[in-house]
C-alpha cells in the first residue's frame, strides 16, 4: 500500500494514476486521520521551499509524518522539493527543514557555469545511478528522468547519496538515509524509467 501525502502541493494523481495502472494499491492523505496504518509514503512537491513547509505544517499532518518515518520507520520519498523538504534547510527561504535526512540544499552558483546553460535546471538528463539496490533495480546503465528546480540536495555524508546528475558539475539526484528516500527529478513524468523507479520503492 502506498499512501500519496497531499497538502496541496504535488503531482498527486499522476502518482496515483501509475501505482493504479501497476496494481499497486494507492491511497491519498489529506488529514492526520488518513495516515492512520500507512506503510509507505509519497511526498511529493513543487514551488519554493518555505510555501511548501508552510502547507504541509497548516494540513496538520506534520507531527504525525514524523512520527511515522522517524519513530515507526515507514519507508517515505521525497520527490523533487518533496526531496529537498527532507533536509534540515534550505538557501531558498528561512523555514527549517523537516530534518529527516542530515543534509542542506543549497543554490546552484550561476555564476560559476562554464557552459550555456542557465536556471532552472529543466528537461531530461541523465541519471547515474551509484549503487544498483532498491531505487534503481532493473533499470538500465543510465536511466533518464525530468527534472525542474534551481537548488539541489547536499547531503552530509556521501555514502547516502544513490545516484548522480551532471548539471554544470554533479549533484545528488538521488538519496537515501535509512528508511528515508529522495529523488530530485518527477518519476511520474518519466516514462518507463520513473514507472519502474516507482515499482521498485513500491516494492522495497
Amino acid at each position: 500500500m502506498i499512501t500519496l501525502v497531499d497538502y496541496g502541493l504535488g503531482n498527486i494523481q499522476a502518482f496515483a494514476n501509475v501505482y493504479r495502472r501497476m496494481n499497486v494499491p494507492v491511497t491519498i492523505a489529506k488529514t492526520p486521520h488518513e495516515l492512520a496504518g500507512v506503510r509507505k509514503l509519497v511526498l511529493p512537491g513543487v514551488g519554493a521551499f518555505d510555501w511548501a513547509m508552510t502547507r504541509l505544517t497548516e494540513s496538520g499532518m506534520r507531527p504525525y509524518l514524523d512520527d511515522l518515518v522517524m519513530e515507526q520507520e515507514c519507508p517515505v520519498l521525497g520527490v523533487c522539493v518533496g526531496m529537498q523538504m527532507l533536509a534540515r534547510s534550505s538557501d531558498e527561504g528561512t523555514l527549517a527543514g523537516l530534518g529527516w535526512m542530515d543534509a542542506e540544499v543549497k543554490k546552484f552558483n550561476h555564476n560559476a557555469f562554464t557552459q550555456p546553460t542557465h536556471l532552472p535546471h529543466m528537461g531530461w538528463n541523465d541519471v547515474l545511478p551509484q549503487r544498483r539496490d532498491c531505487l534503481f533495480q532493473e533499470l538500465e546503465a543510465l536511466p533518464r528522468y525530468y527534472f525542474l528546480h534551481s537548488y539541489y540536495f547536499l547531503p552530509r555524508h556521501t555514502e547516502q547519496v544513490l545516484a548522480v546528475t551532471d548539471y554544470n558539475g554533479l549533484f545528488a539526484s538521488a538519496v537515501r538515509s535509512g528508511n528515508v528516500f529522495g529523488v530530485q527529478f518527477h518519476p511520474e513524468k518519466s516514462h518507463q524509467w520513473g514507472i519502474q523507479l516507482l515499482k521498485n520503492f513500491a516494492e522495497l
